[in-house]
């Protein structure tokens, strides 16, 4: 009994992996090519700093906003998603924390928490 249970739970994990990984390596509603990320050669700082250590930049611009009530500087959140926003199909904004989509699709692969949105928009306020 024991064996079969272990096997069961097992197959289980790894189709969980396996549908879990697919909605990263997948792409999600938004097309590609729509983000104006996608027309420029870097972000506000390295890809390689920016996949490591942009949450050190959000940090610093909440700490700078809230307590000094600044809240136009290159390293705001709004600033991400204004960039890294797709459309869809009909040209509608994509979420960005939507499954598949710019935050989300790394969040997920790295097991990290996609709080920011809790609060912050995930689309453009304005067109």
């Amino acid at each position: 009994m024991k064996g079969k249970i272990g096997w069961g739970l097992l197959m289980a994990v790894g189709l969980g992996l396996l549908v879990g990984l697919g909605g990263v390596s997948l792409a999600g509603q938004g097309v590609e090519g729509t983000a104006r990320a996608d027309k420029l050669d870097a972000c506000v700082q390295p890809t390689d700093f920016m996949r490591r250590s942009h949450f050190e930049l959000i940090k610093h611009q909440r700490d700078i906003t809230v307590h000094q009530g600044i809240r136009e500087t290159d390293n705001s959140l709004a600033g991400c998603v204004d960039c890294h926003v797709r459309r869809d199909a009909d040209g509608d904004h994509v979420a960005v924390n939507a499954p598949g989509e710019f935050c989300a699709g790394c969040h997920q692969y790295t097991a990290t928490m996609l709080d920011c949105f809790t609060c912050h928009a995930t689309k453009p306020v304005g067109d």
